[in-house]
């Protein structure tokens, strides 16, 4: 996914901003404990097609995603 797109993302329930998890193709958002998936480049901000993270899940995310890379 573009950096800039991401950038412009916002989880859809809380307003916050999103992290990229590139291993698992998700787009998180911290506030609302959500990872929203990516498939084939295409992030599905949909609250009935996300999961939610474990604390451990949470716990172990970087505070930002680089955008470099």
């Amino acid at each position: 996914m573009d950096a800039k797109l991401i950038e412009l993302l916002v989880c859809p329930v809380t307003k916050g901003p999103l992290l990229l998890d590139r291993d698992k193709s998700e787009l998180v958002s911290r506030s609302a404990r959500l990872a929203y998936p990516v498939r084939d480049g295409m992030p599905i901000m949909l609250e009935t097609e996300a999961r939610t993270l474990s604390d451990e899940e949470l716990a172990s995310l970087p505070e930002r995603t680089p955008l470099a890379g």
